[in-house]
């Protein structure tokens, strides 16, 4: 794109790249949160006093429980690279 073409389409097109860095950011962001593994480890911690609290079932515990493990082997995948 010539330059001529460059400033004319500026105004329309740096908004868009902005917001588009900012919506890679927060993805980012939250895909780390989501597979930290102190995270994880601090969930499960809390499923099991939710279960022993009998807050939940021992099914809804295996359920989460499974989903939470699942996550721990990716965030493990993902660290080894």
């Amino acid at each position: 794109m010539s330059v001529f073409g460059s400033i004319v389409t500026a105004p329309f097109v740096g908004p868009f790249k902005g917001l588009m860095w900012v919506v890679q950011t927060l993805a980012d962001h939250a895909d780390q949160e989501l597979y930290n593994e102190d995270n994880i480890r601090r969930d499960l911690a809390r499923l099991e006093q939710q279960l022993e609290s009998a807050v939940i079932t021992i099914d809804e515990f295996e359920r989460a429980e499974t989903e939470l493990l699942e996550r721990l082997n990716e965030a493990r995948k993902r660290k080894e690279g």
